[in-house]
């Protein structure tokens, strides 16, 4: 009943990051992906994947839906990696927004649209950057949400390590 209860949580911080008016690219959902299996572990991963689903059908799929769960589950799996400090999750926070960058930006090229060539993934990495910097600014911003939370006691974390079993 925990987990479900966790679950339904997780889905409506996503779903407001989603559905809430928002810059291109400016959300929760690279913060979420980071520090959801980094602070409750990585059972949440699924929640975090069906939330997307779920979200998704509303939204609408698109051709790299692929890439971005698979970048999720693969930024889920590294958080346990960068849980020992403030600094390391916000680290591992960064990282996972770069990580979602190459991931998906890799999907988009995979699909053609700028030709199979070298110049063609040059280019289509060099046109996502302006995304990139919001994706980047919005991490950074709700990882120091999440961090102030976890500072002033509003959620509560005694040992983030046991959290991974």
């Amino acid at each position: 009943m925990q987990y479900f209860k966790i679950s339904i949580l997780i889905f409506i911080a996503l779903a407001a990051s989603r559905f809430i008016p928002h810059p291109p690219n400016f959300t929760s959902l690279l913060a979420l992906s980071f520090y959801v299996p980094a602070l409750i572990g990585l059972r949440y991963i699924p929640a975090l994947i069906i939330s997307y689903i779920i979200t998704d059908l509303i939204l609408g799929f698109h051709s790299v839906t692929l890439f971005t769960w698979g970048s999720v589950i693969f930024i889920g799996l590294l958080a346990k990696y960068f849980i020992m400090s403030t600094l390391s999750r916000l680290t591992g926070a960064i990282l996972g927004a770069c990580i979602f960058f190459i991931i998906t930006n890799f999907g988009v090229w995979s699909l053609g649209s700028y030709g199979y060539t070298a110049n063609g993934l040059l280019l289509c990495y060099v046109l996502a950057l302006p995304f990139f910097g919001y994706s980047l600014l919005s991490t950074l911003f709700f990882s120091v949400v999440i961090e102030s939370l976890i500072k002033l006691n509003l959620l509560r974390f005694k040992k983030l390590k046991n959290n991974f079993s």
